[in-house]
Order: structure tokens, then sequence, then C-alpha cells
């Protein structure tokens, strides 16, 4: 456990008596361990360049075990692509890691995490990390995974920390440990731009895996997602803590689901997303101005269902709510096909457009204008900064 106390803290500390020494330690740890107030959210956020990127995984990866086990990291691939997001004036990535890998070797993972976070850093991106997820296969292995299938949309993503560990108690003390673990490994990294809890707490996976997802999935997220937003608490990260809102509806608090309703009372910053129209877009911010933290979208842009960057990036450049598309290369992950390509996977046709994803492999960008767009927009944000010699200055426009 760390503890950071002032000179003038523990001058005082020597100089009261045992007792209430003891009382003042304990509140100070309190304090480390509670939630950002919207002070100090919102003076973070203003520090920070306007957060633009994607959600991150090499083009030769299905999933995040493929990404981060030993045998199959591959810095040159993440090196490369990174690179990619770089020369668009990308400053963030989202990206995904997995409890099973920390399991099997903490002090390795550890070590693959910084070597990321080197290769991020000279391409001046600060990634968010994300420790747990509710989407697709709720049945994760360690070890080779399976090929992509054929026409499918993210057809080898997994689960963390799973349904067998979800489904019984006993097994909580392992996700404890792993997400003190690693947000205790790197609390103090300032290459790290925040920890993003749970994905999609409630997601049951009705299109893919519903038949095969706990029944009672929903009620063991309620009563476990406290306890996660604690447990990384108690590592004292100097990062902000949140988890995206996704579904439902968010006018206030008294009418939204009880995970959405957990997710906004604990998190730091406020985080969602939104794959529908612009106007749906802006509607979201709107309700989410409420809690008066700051707003990232971290996953947007689904071409074919609305959500484009040509249209979104503005409206969230214009509220300095940061920006975070799905995708930016194409690959395993095969997320550039939609999400029907469950029920008709796109074996002997392509879809019309890219429903995910900015660049082929070898670099070149599926639509000039888009990445014209990031590039564009992204330089203005940086040239504010510099003429005021800070970030973000407002979160509204």
């Amino acid at each position: 456990m760390k503890l950071i106390l002032s000179a003038g803290f523990l001058r005082l500390f020597r100089a009261v008596p045992i007792c209430l020494g003891l009382a003042l330690l304990c509140a100070s740890l309190r304090a480390q361990s509670a939630r950002w107030s919207e002070e100090r959210a919102n003076a973070w956020y203003a520090q920070q360049p306007w957060p633009v990127g994607a959600n991150f995984l090499p083009s030769n990866a299905i999933n995040e075990l493929e990404m981060w086990q030993a045998d199959t990291f591959d810095p040159k691939t993440i090196d490369r692509e990174l690179g990619y997001a770089e020369g668009i004036g990308m400053n963030t990535m989202r990206v995904f890691l997995h409890n099973l890998v920390w399991e099997q070797d903490p002090k390795g993972f550890d070590s693959r995490i910084d070597t990321f976070l080197t290769i991020a850093a000279r391409h001046h991106i600060r990634p968010i990390f994300v420790l747990l997820d509710s989407c697709w296969d709720p049945y994760p292995k360690l070890g080779p995974q399976h090929p992509p299938i054929p026409g499918v949309h993210n057809s080898g993503w997994v689960q963390a920390p799973g349904a067998k560990i979800l489904a019984d108690p006993a097994q909580y003390p392992r996700i404890e440990n792993y997400v003190k673990g690693v947000i205790g490994a790197f609390a103090d990294d300032p290459r790290i731009l925040a920890w993003d809890l749970w994905n999609e707490p409630d997601n049951r996976n009705e299109i893919a895996y519903g038949s095969v997802e706990l029944k009672n999935k929903v009620a063991i997220v309620e009563k476990l997602l406290p306890e996660v937003f604690q447990w990384a608490r108690d590592a004292h990260p100097s990062q902000p803590l949140t988890s995206g809102l996704w579904s439902g509806d968010w006018s206030s608090r008294e009418v939204m689901n009880p995970i959405a309703r957990i997710q906004s009372e604990e998190s730091d910053i406020i985080t969602f997303h939104n794959y529908a129209w612009p106007e749906d877009f802006e509607r979201r911010i709107k309700e989410l101005q409420q809690f008066h933290r700051p707003i990232i979208c971290t996953e947007y842009m689904a071409r074919s269902a609305g959500s484009l960057i040509d249209t979104i990036l503005p409206i969230a450049e214009r509220y300095k709510v940061g920006a975070i598309n799905w995708g930016l290369v194409a690959g395993k992950m095969q997320t550039y096909l939609p999400w029907d390509s469950w029920q008709r996977p796109y074996v002997t046709i392509s879809p019309t457009v890219w429903f995910h994803d900015i660049f082929y492999p070898d670099g070149r960008p599926y639509r000039r204008y888009e990445v014209d767009l990031i590039r564009q927009l992204t330089s203005q944000a940086m040239a504010s900064d510099r003429e005021t010699g800070s970030g973000l200055h407002s979160a509204h426009p």
C-alpha cells in the first residue's frame, strides 16, 4: 500500500497523541481512496490535450489475450500501428488488458505493459487501460487463440474475468488481486491517461452468446462493480477511474438502470459509448453534463449505423468531449464487418462500407477525408493549447 504524506503532516502526526494521530492517518487514507471531487476532475481535464484516439488492438491479434500473452506480444506491430495514429494527431488509445494473462505471470505482464507504454510514449500517446469486460465470449482460455471465423465481426474477443469466475464468489479475490496488482504497479505512471475499470458491465451479448451467458449476470455485476471501484481506489492511482455508460436512459439518476447509476456515481470522469446518429450523440452529451465532470466518449463510429467521424468528431470538439472511435487498423478482429455478420457472415460478399476501423494494415486510410479531418481538428486543438499554455479550457461550448 502506498501512502503519500507531506512533511507538515508528519510533523503534526508526531506532535499529537497516538490516538489522535491514528485518527488523522485514517482520515488521510480515506481521502486518498475517495472518489475525485468535481473540482479535482475538472482541474485534471483542463491540463490535458483534447483526448482523441481509437480502441486499439494490433491487427495481428484476434483478442486481448493474443495481444498480451508472451508468445504473441508483438512490439514491432504495435510500434508501426501506433505510428499511424500519431501521424493523424491522435494522443490516446483505449487498450484492453486481461486478468488471466496477469495471473499467469504478473511480472511478465507488467513488463509487457511497460514496453507498450514506452512505445506509446514515443508516439505521444497516453492510453486508457480497460481492466474488465463483459462483451463477447464469456469463456476465455489462455494459450493459442482460434483463427477468425470467416466473415464475422469480432469473432474471437473474450470477456474478463469470464463467466466461471463471475459465477463463483469464492473466486472474487482473484479479481481483487488483479485490479490492485495492475493499478498498483502503474499508479503513479504519467504515461497512462486513465483506468476504465469495466467495459459494458451488464452487456448480455444476446446476439452472439446469449444462450451461454450467466442468467443472473446483471445481478452479479450490480453487486461487484462498486467493489471493483473500491479495489482500484485502494491502489491509490494518480490517474482517474471510470466505467463507461452505454445503454438506457441517462436523463437523471432517478431513471437510470442500476448499473448506469453506479457508473455515474463512482466514476471520477464520465465516459460513455454511442454508435448512433449525431443528434443522438449530442443529446447524450447534454444529458451527461448534469454531472459537472469531464466527459470522454470511449466508443463511437459505426459508419452504416449513422455514426461517422465526419459528423461526430466536430460535435465532440465543440463540447470539448474526448472522442475515441472503435478500431484503428483492420485485422484479425474483423470489426470492419458489421454486427449483423453474426447472423449473416460476409463470406462471399463484402459490406458496402466498413463498419469500424480507420487504416488498412499497410497504413493506407480507408477514407482519406476522415484522417484529414482528425488531423485538422487535433492540430487546431494543439495550436490553441500552445497559445494558452495549458490543455482544455472549458468542458462546455
